[in-house]
């Protein structure tokens, strides 16, 4: 069974999936105060903007990273 991670900034969810993550190290260089390995949780989206969050998961190249708007 597929592991899927979600975290919360407004109205914006951010849907991690382990499994597909390469490791490319995109998000923690692109914005390391909010993706942080060694912290937990090691997503904390309230220390970026939501368009900055939205730049940088459509910028992962795994797919691991995905958000959906409600």
């Amino acid at each position: 069974m597929e592991t899927i991670k979600k975290y919360q900034k407004d109205n914006l969810t951010i849907i991690w999936k382990p499994q597909k993550c390469i490791h490319s190290g995109v998000c923690v260089k692109t914005l390391p105060k909010v993706y942080n390995p060694k912290a937990s949780p090691w997503i904390r989206p309230e220390n970026a903007s939501l368009e900055a969050l939205k730049n940088q998961i459509n910028a992962c190249p795994s797919k691991a990273l995905s958000y959906l708007e409600s």
